[in-house]
């Protein structure tokens, strides 16, 4: 069953220090938003955990990436 109460905490979470980062992920949300609610991309939660500046350099350099895991969902994200 999804959840809404989810996808407004995640979007509440995207809200972040830049805008950049602020248009991406939202972004995201909005295209994903089903599978997001439905508890999609577990991993989405955790990648919000990480600092403004952590994120923003994984998104514009996902080379530098320490948690490959995150590559695919950076990909999602980018795309």
């Amino acid at each position: 069953m999804a959840d809404p109460a989810r996808i407004r905490k995640l979007r509440w979470l995207c809200r972040r220090g830049m805008k950049e980062l602020d248009v991406l992920l939202l972004r995201f949300v909005e295209r994903e938003s089903a599978q997001l609610e439905n508890g999609g991309w577990p991993e989405f939660e955790e990648l919000l955990s990480a600092e403004d500046d952590r994120l923003w350099a994984w998104v514009q350099k996902p080379e530098t990436l320490e948690q490959s895991a995150f590559r695919p969902l950076l990909d999602a994200i980018r795309s």
